[in-house]
């Protein structure tokens, strides 16, 4: 509070004689015909209007102006000071460039536009101290409302279009009138028609004549097309000629020439012969005679775009002047990209057992391997990665690899699969090969392969399906030290156990990232089986003693499932309010008493629930004894998961943003192990979860998001009942407890 009220005095104490900090514009309406929730709804729409904008704050705490008033005036234009004052400070709004009168027209003319004819808005101010705060008072009357909307039904056949879109029309009697609503309408219109071949019109071609003279505060709309509207304008045109330019630059003549290939749809200027006809035929979407619609022109463009061939795509329309219709024949100028590319990173990572470290990788990539658009690309990498906090320190991560792979821009398919959206289905085949070295425990060899599936049904939806996926975890350099563990914890043989994972898996994506919106939504759903087929064949039942192989292998037999939901809520300009919950379940049958370890849940890390070690949350009220703070403590695993996340992610300044959050989770057994009390999954789970919160400092680069996340837990599950909350155990001066319960997570990126 001290620091609050020492910064407001140094933010006034440097204003100039005779000047006053300005603190915003505060709208008061008249509720005498109006409604409380229709007063609240001007009062919001209206302050967003008011010009200019005060001075930013956090917290309510003007913390821009405060290192803008402290830094001075500069000397010259490099140093701290002069970054404190220009790059993270900011200079005072002052009243006196505030002007009540044009600000008060502003939100009459607003509120006229929202059916509050003949309002009245009156300016005013109120001084405290050297503070002003603009006041706006408001006097709407009763809005008015739409009485009937006609469309005049022409004889001419553009008449006739704009009349059949009435059904469909924004305007409904009742409504309240809106200037913006009527705007809508009129781009609905001419969306419509622009489907239907009217190829030159536009929205200024309409005319919507407002009568208020009807009395009961009423208006009618009449609907027509302006008698002025150009004769292109009222023309269905067809599209004629289709020329294709795939390897176009500015310095390039785009007449037809010799090099031209005429074909059954188009005609294709490619004299290096650098791309096949096929990409073209599944891209673009018009074809001769067709009538001119936009949908099919949008979704052309985004084809070619999203092939990851062309650096820049253009498409004219010109009209073709031999044709006894009306006709467009349409050139499309395509850029492509250096066909190959290298690609170097030195990347600083973390992974979700909470190792920090950094990994070099090296790639290559073709963008037209085949003449189709065809990407493939080769890496290798390796790393190291260390735990910087936590348990396991020492025990640290070293891993080489490599991936191969090749992706065709169409479905490959024995048969033909239809694909209607604006984005290019992909069918990806990927191998892959990692070596894993875990110091002092064991090496692991991995062996990935898979044939993939991916499409975008729109901008929110996202496919991806592998009807094979093939996995294969052989260990090596066992030590003593983990054959030690794994005599007091069996389930630790899981780990460097043979696997053979075989089938499909499926995941679909529905976000709305890509939308300026308050509330953003991301989901995700990942299904996958493995082993069913075999199993069936060769009627495997583990717990019958019945356990098959494939190749000398025994194959992993299980279903599992994931679900991932957050919400994103835009609480400021810069501050938002985001929740996770994730929840997974998975199943063992047939050849498989457990899932095999890679496909198993874990909980706890920088990604997590993060004020626990990483992967030591559960399962259940399960928690192994520590009686040795070097020893290698395993890695905990389950069945099922349930984790639920909170965070609040503010900017403080410039690059430097904060959070405060919330983390609750735990995961559970499918079934009972004698060796691991309380870890299987009951009705009771609710008290079984653990739950830590903290604070964190983020530094947003864009390109780069370097976290920090300091956590403690306020809930330990494997606490006797009734004494799991630890609020009065919580000591931030007490040494032993910080090293027992303060935990660090260094992370690249954000959690969710």
């Amino acid at each position: 509070m001290a620091a609050a009220i020492l910064m407001a005095g140094c933010n006034t104490r440097y204003l100039p004689e005779g000047e006053y900090l300005y603190t915003g514009g505060k709208v008061k309406v008249e509720r005498k015909r109006i409604s409380k929730k229709e007063a609240n709804s001007l009062v919001s729409d209206l302050e967003n209007l008011t010009r200019p904008r005060p001075n930013r704050s956090t917290l309510g705490m003007k913390f821009r102006l405060y290192f803008y008033n402290i830094a001075g005036v500069p000397k010259k234009e490099k140093g701290l000071r002069y970054w404190l004052r220009n790059k993270v400070g900011e200079p005072p709004v002052l009243f006196s460039d505030v002007d009540l009168d044009k600000n008060a027209k502003i939100l009459a003319n607003r509120l006229e536009n929202r059916g509050y004819f003949h309002a009245v808005v009156t300016p005013d101010s109120t001084r405290s101290g050297k503070r002003i705060t603009a006041i706006y008072t408001a006097t709407p009357g009763t809005v008015y409302r739409l009485n009937t909307v006609t469309f005049n039904k022409d004889t001419s056949i553009l008449g006739q279009a704009v009349a059949a879109t009435e059904p469909e029309t924004f305007l409904k009697s009742g409504d309240a009138y809106s200037l913006d609503r009527i705007k809508a309408e009129r781009e609905r219109i001419d969306k419509n028609l622009k489907e239907k071949g009217y190829y030159y019109f536009g929205p200024d071609y309409l005319i919507m004549r407002i009568d208020s003279t009807v009395g009961g505060e009423k208006v009618n709309i009449y609907v027509s097309v302006k008698p002025k509207t150009p004769e292109k304008a009222k023309e269905v045109y067809r599209i004629g000629n289709i020329y294709i330019f795939p390897d176009y630059s500015l310095q390039d003549s785009t007449s037809y020439d010799s090099s031209a290939v005429k074909y059954k749809r188009f005609t294709v200027m490619d004299p290096n012969k650098k791309f096949k006809i096929g990409i073209f035929r599944r891209s673009i979407h018009f074809r001769k005679g067709d009538v001119y619609n936009r949908t099919n022109h949008n979704q052309s463009l985004s084809r070619l775009i999203d092939l990851g061939t062309f650096k820049f795509v253009k498409t004219t329309f010109t009209d073709n002047d031999t044709a006894t219709v009306p006709m467009l024949d349409v050139h499309y100028y395509l850029t492509p990209m250096s066909q190959q590319s290298m690609r170097i990173e030195l990347l600083g990572k973390t992974n979700s057992a909470n190792y920090t470290g950094s990994e070099l990788n090296v790639s290559w990539l073709h963008r037209n391997i085949f003449r189709g658009a065809e990407l493939l690309n080769i890496s290798v990498f390796g790393g190291a990665e260390v735990q910087i906090s936590g348990q396991n320190r020492g025990y640290n991560l070293f891993r080489v690899g490599s991936e191969v792979s090749l992706t065709w821009p169409k479905f490959l398919s024995p048969f033909r699969i239809p694909s209607y959206s604006a984005f290019t289905p992909r069918t990806k085949l990927s191998f892959g090969y990692e070596f894993q070295n875990r110091l002092r425990l064991y090496s692991l060899n991995t062996f990935n392969a898979a044939f993939t599936y991916i499409w975008k049904q729109s901008m929110r939806k996202e496919h991806e399906f592998s009807p094979l996926s093939i996995s294969y975890v052989n260990a090596a350099n066992v030590t003593e030290q983990y054959m030690d563990s794994v005599a007091l914890d069996p389930t630790l043989q899981k780990v460097i156990q043979r696997q053979l994972i075989l089938g499909p898996t499926y995941s679909f994506t529905y976000s709305t990232a890509s939308e300026p919106r308050v509330n953003t939504f991301y989901y995700k759903v990942t299904l996958g089986t493995a082993g069913t087929i075999p199993g069936l064949i060769l009627k495997a039942d583990a717990k019958k003693g019945e356990v098959k192989k494939l190749v000398g292998v025994e194959f992993s037999q299980y279903a599992r499932m994931e679900h991932d939901f957050r919400h994103y809520l835009r609480l400021a300009a810069n501050a938002r309010l985001v929740s996770r919950i994730d929840i997974g379940v998975g199943m063992p049958y047939g050849n498989s008493t457990a899932l095999p370890f890679i496909k198993q849940f874990f909980s706890g890390g920088a990604n997590s629930i993060r004020a626990f070690r990483a992967r030591s949350v559960g399962p259940g009220l399960y928690h192994p004894e520590v009686t040795d703070s070097k020893s290698f403590l395993p890695d905990q695993s389950g069945d099922m998961k349930l984790e639920m996340n909170m965070e609040y992610r503010a900017k403080i300044f410039s690059v430097i943003h904060g959070a405060v959050f919330v983390d609750a989770g735990n995961i559970w057994l499918m079934n009972r192990d004698p060796l691991k009390p309380g870890a299987e999954f009951s009705p009771q789970f609710f008290k079984q979860l653990a739950v830590g919160t903290g604070i964190g400092l983020r530094l947003d680069l864009s390109f780069l998001i370097l976290r920090g996340d300091l956590a403690f837990p306020i809930r330990k599950p494997w606490f006797a009942d009734g004494d799991r909350w630890v609020f009065d155990r919580i000591s931030f001066g007490n040494g032993s407890w910080r090293k027992e319960n303060l935990v660090f997570n260094l992370a690249i990126g954000y959690p969710f």
